[in-house]
């Protein structure tokens, strides 16, 4: 019998493994400061060619979600996600938990576009007695598997400068978005569309981990604070610098994610052979077959 079951449901790549087990008796500086966590914001720095970046290190994905937006947002504003969204449908209200309200918006990929985003906001204009709001919460792929184009992006990052909104990416699957065979994105073009986005490294050889990526310099300062607030500050935060170091070397993510998405367009094929029906058309490792 074999188990399609999800990304997450094994360990992590060998490699990590190994990298852990060697550096694992040398001594290192805590909460981030060790030479690999700082070598490994360094690479991604590189790949996404923005030195201005910030980077941090946490351990998973409701995680990353949570501190990005509440440390982002005000007490009087909220955000807009497709109703599909991760932060509306599983992670316990987590960001409701904050005091943050998230404005949800029907789409028929689980993808965002400006028109939907202008028709929010036409309806909070009753100043001040709506929430303002002032993130827009995409993921790439999204919960449906689907992907962002570059066209894509691009209105949506004008859409959202133009009215003073920040846009914020979910990178759970990130890596399988960037290297599926229609994607025309890289690292950089998100690093420079969008105000944060992180790697997902949980769903994509690693053990735990996601590196969030803070391109828009005002929203930079005191990051820390609520990264440490918000009980995300590993004292021993060399497990996520080293396996984010083995993930950045030598396009071993990127390798992982391309990987994952071949071997399930395998299935994807077959099952196509058999005139299945997908609840949506993905070129990601995120399929999902209506089956008898």
């Amino acid at each position: 019998k074999f188990s399609f079951k999800n990304d997450y449901s094994e360990g992590c790549h060998p490699n990590i493994l190994e990298a852990l087990l060697y550096s694992n008796t040398n001594q290192q500086a805590g909460y981030g400061e060790d030479e690999y966590s700082l070598k490994a914001k360094d690479l991604i720095k590189k790949t996404i060619n923005n030195q201005e970046a910030d980077v941090y290190f946490v351990s998973g994905e409701t995680q990353a979600n949570l501190i990005v937006i509440s440390s982002i947002l005000r007490p009087y504003q909220c955000a807009v996600s497709a109703s599909t969204g991760h932060i509306l449908n599983n992670e316990t209200g987590a960001i409701e938990a904050t005091g943050h309200k998230i404005l949800s918006i029907e789409t028929e990929d689980g993808k965002l576009k400006s028109s939907d985003i202008q028709t929010v906001l036409n309806s909070h204009r009753n100043v001040p007695h709506q929430v303002m709001p002032k993130l827009v919460y995409i993921s790439n792929s999204t919960e449906l598997g689907t992907i962002y184009q570059r066209q894509e992006l691009e209105e949506l990052s004008d859409f959202c400068r133009k009215n003073n909104l920040y846009l914020f990416m979910d990178g759970a699957r990130l890596g399988h978005a960037i290297t599926s065979e229609i994607s025309d994105l890289s690292l950089e073009d998100i690093a420079k569309l969008t105000d944060v986005f992180y790697l997902g490294g949980t769903k994509n050889g690693a053990i735990i981990g996601e590196a969030i990526i803070i391109n828009n310099t005002s929203l930079q300062e005191d990051f820390a604070f609520n990264i440490k607030q918000k009980g995300a500050l590993l004292a021993k935060g060399r497990l996520l610098g080293v396996q984010f170091l083995e993930l950045m070397k030598n396009d071993l993510y990127f390798d992982l994610a391309k990987h994952a998405n071949e071997q399930a367009m395998k299935i994807k094929n077959a099952l196509l052979e058999k005139v299945t029906v997908f609840l949506s058309d993905t070129y990601t490792n995120h399929i999902f077959p209506v089956l008898s």
